[in-house]
This record gives structure tokens, C-alpha cells and sequence, in this order.
């Protein structure tokens, strides 16, 4: 077995959890299915994260990095508001399609295990990206191409069940879904609330 360096190793074992999750369900998380899976021993799964909770923030984190990130970037960018609207769920829609099983993780470790910080790092991940949702509909209402009469707190709050609509039908429609045809769809639903 070729000895990988620790971030390599946690690469790893985060993305075994999230496949796990998709593949089996939450409740086969355990170190002996997680070392099978990776080829490791249980032993040296504690070695890279000394406890589940760990794992589970490592994969908060990365969500924060990368999926927060590369959303404020499509926020940032001078494109026009619906442009940013479509880069922006699209991207949201892809990144949970990469990492299976990272909603119910999130939602049902930071809920049932009462860890303050957890639920805290889930409700800053959450909130920026509704915050990033009111900025877009904020810009396209001043570009004039979106009703001002819209609250645009309220289409965030709305955005934000999206996510958890396509988790829900990527699981219940594994083989057959259609990512690119869900990001379409919801897009198109989103612009005709918020045309004139």
C-alpha cells in the first residue's frame, strides 16, 4: 500500500463519506465500511481525523472554500444579473452533483449532534449564499429587467430549497437525472417570478 501524505489521505476519506452517504445511506457510516472503501485501516483513518466531527467539519470547510468561494466569484464577476443567476445555480447544482451525499450530511450532523460551532459554520455557509441570492436579484431589479415590486429576501429563502429539491431527486432518480436539465428548468422557473 503507497504511504499518502495526510491531505491526500483526508481528500479521501472525506469523499468516501459523501459517496457512502449516496451510495448507502447515512447510517452505514461507520470507520470498518469507511476503511474498506479506501484501503485503509480503521486505525489509520483516526491517524488523519482524530473523530467523526472532524471529518464532518473538514467537509464544511471545503464547502466554504470551494463552494462559497467559487459562488461569491460568479457574484463578483460585471456579468448581467440573469447571467449570474444561471452561472450561479448551475455551478450550486454541479458541485452538489460532484459531492453526493454532502446535504444530508451537513443538515443531519449539524442538527442531531446539538455541536454549536457545526450548526454555526452550516448557518454562515447558508446565509452568504442568500445574501449572494438577494445581491443578484437586488442588481437585475436596478438593471430594470426584474419587477420591483419582488422582495428579493424572498426569492433567496426560496433559492435555498432548490439545493435540497435536486438532492432529493438525484437520490430518487440516480441513473436517469439529468443535472443539466434540472439547472435549466429551475432557472427558467426562477425568471419567470422574477420578470415583469
Amino acid at each position: 500500500m503507497t504511504r499518502e501524505s495526510t491531505d491526500i489521505r483526508q481528500e479521501q476519506i472525506k469523499k468516501a463519506v459523501l459517496d457512502i452517504i449516496a451510495d448507502e445511506g447515512l447510517h452505514n457510516i461507520s470507520t470498518r465500511n469507511l476503511a474498506k472503501r479506501i484501503g485503509l485501516t480503521e486505525g489509520a483513518i483516526f491517524r488523519h481525523f482524530p473523530t467523526k466531527r472532524d471529518i464532518v467539519k473538514g467537509i464544511m470547510d471545503d464547502v466554504a472554500e470551494d463552494l462559497v468561494g467559487s459562488l461569491r466569484n460568479i457574484v463578483l464577476k460585471p456579468d448581467k444579473a440573469e447571467t449570474k443567476l444561471s452561472n450561479y445555480l448551475c455551478r450550486n447544482v454541479k458541485y452538489l452533483k460532484e459531492n453526493r451525499g454532502i446535504t444530508i450530511l451537513l443538515f443531519s450532523e449539524a442538527a442531531h449532534l446539538g455541536d454549536n460551532e457545526l450548526k454555526e459554520k452550516l448557518n454562515q455557509i447558508l446565509s452568504e449564499q442568500k445574501q449572494f441570492i438577494i445581491k443578484i436579484v437586488k442588481e437585475g431589479i436596478a438593471e430594470g429587467v426584474w419587477d420591483k415590486s419582488i422582495n428579493p429576501e424572498d426569492v433567496a429563502v426560496i433559492y435555498m430549497g432548490i439545493p435540497i429539491t435536486f438532492n432529493i431527486e438525484l437520490i430518487l432518480n440516480k441513473s436517469g437525472f439529468n443535472t443539466d436539465n434540472f439547472c435549466k428548468r429551475m432557472y427558467s422557473l426562477i425568471l419567470k417570478a422574477l420578470k415583469k
